[in-house]
């Protein structure tokens, strides 16, 4: 972290540093491999411990491994919370597999729109909900007589 911190002073742009250390806990029977992510932003210091057994180099493991499995559990969240697929209320099974295929079918829509269409547009990074409310949403208005 300090060297982090020395980097950027010394160069006035973003410094990242990766090393990796052995731990053990008071609970774990062995020590563990622990990789350490040191970035130092505009912001401030950022800093990550991944603790693994995978033999990589530690920036390729968190880079490679570490980071795309954190986007991965995004895009499920993503379809849980925007897209509905947490809702599974019904008695059935099949009827909550049919609303979870419905969410999945969705997820995979609004994704291939993004990934096809939305190229170069300011929603190409848009989460799903963004999507669905500046291209889909449309508003009404219901008059009761």
């Amino acid at each position: 972290m300090e060297q982090a911190e020395a980097q950027f002073k010394e160069t006035g742009e973003k410094s990242r540093l990766f090393g990796e250390t052995n731990y053990s806990a008071k609970t774990w029977d062995k020590e563990r491999r622990v990789i350490i992510k040191s970035e130092r932003l505009d912001q401030g210091l950022n800093t990550r411990l991944v603790v693994t057994n995978l033999p990589h180099r530690p920036q390729e493991l968190y880079d490679d491994v570490y980071a795309m499995r954190g986007d991965m559990e995004n895009r499920i969240k993503e379809q849980q919370l925007m897209l509905f697929a947490d809702q599974t209320s019904c008695h059935g099974f099949q009827a909550n597999q049919f609303r979870l295929l419905f969410s999945t079918f969705a997820y995979v829509l609004m994704d291939a729109l993004r990934r096809d269409y939305l190229v170069g547009t300011e929603l190409e990074r848009a989460q799903c909900s963004t999507i669905r409310l500046k291209l889909f949403k449309i508003a009404a208005r219901v008059k009761v007589l």
